[in-house]
């Protein structure tokens, strides 16, 4: 499969930054409760149905597929970036790293209890987000969970949006027709948290976090 040139774009634009990456983001996970009582239950849901293979896509430095491994699951990351995943393999070396596209998985059909993504498709075109959701769809197993998460547009009203990042260009989406798109492959959402933005965020919006199954 031909890589399109927004993922080249992203890997390259990662590989430049990740040092600075990692240490700015070091322990952020402990300073958002909300989103840790939802990995807790997406642990808890993989778990009950088997407790198959999880995979962290867009790991970065690897803190949350650590924070996975430390609440029971069996999980592995994977990213674009191959400076990412140096990182993450030398900060967690008893975990499993690879380098890899969301949109091309090397991972075999329904294997996975867990997939989790984590700000990992913002950077996806809304044209190409469709083919990422059914590679996630595909490595999933009968009833395996779903965690992604996304900033979500200004309105109801509103598809999706773009927005200057960092990094490189990012996206925004309405959680309804982000929702609407993994049914359109094979995940039924189970539930949705939206959290609002702290006065001292440097962007408004609000972050959605969209658990889902396939069915």
């Amino acid at each position: 499969m031909t890589e399109p040139d927004t993922v080249h774009a992203t890997r390259e634009a990662y590989d430049a930054i990740a040092p600075t990456y990692a240490q700015l983001f070091h322990g952020s996970l402990g300073g958002r409760p909300l989103e840790r009582a939802l990995l807790g239950a997406f642990a808890e849901l993989v778990r009950a149905n088997g407790d198959g293979q999880v995979a962290d896509l867009g790991c970065g430095p690897g803190e949350v597929t650590a924070h996975l491994h430390g609440l029971g699951l069996n999980a592995f990351g994977v990213d674009a970036s191959p400076v990412m995943v140096g990182l993450a393999r030398a900060a967690n070396p008893g975990l499993r790293f690879e380098v890899g596209s969301m949109a091309a998985l090397d991972i075999e059909d329904g294997t996975l209890g867990g997939v989790l993504s984590r700000w990992s498709v913002i950077h996806t075109p809304p044209q190409e987000l469709p083919a990422v959701l059914a590679e996630i769809a595909r490595v999933l197993a009968p009833g395996g969970h779903l965690l992604i998460e996304f900033p979500a547009t200004d309105g109801p009203q509103h598809g999706t949006q773009a927005y200057d990042h960092a990094v490189v260009t990012a996206y925004r989406w309405s959680p309804d027709r982000f929702a609407g798109l993994l049914r359109a492959h094979g995940l039924a959402e189970s539930a949705r948290l939206v959290i609002e933005p702290l006065p001292t965020d440097q962007r408004q919006f609000q972050e959605v976090q969209l658990l889902a199954y396939k069915v």
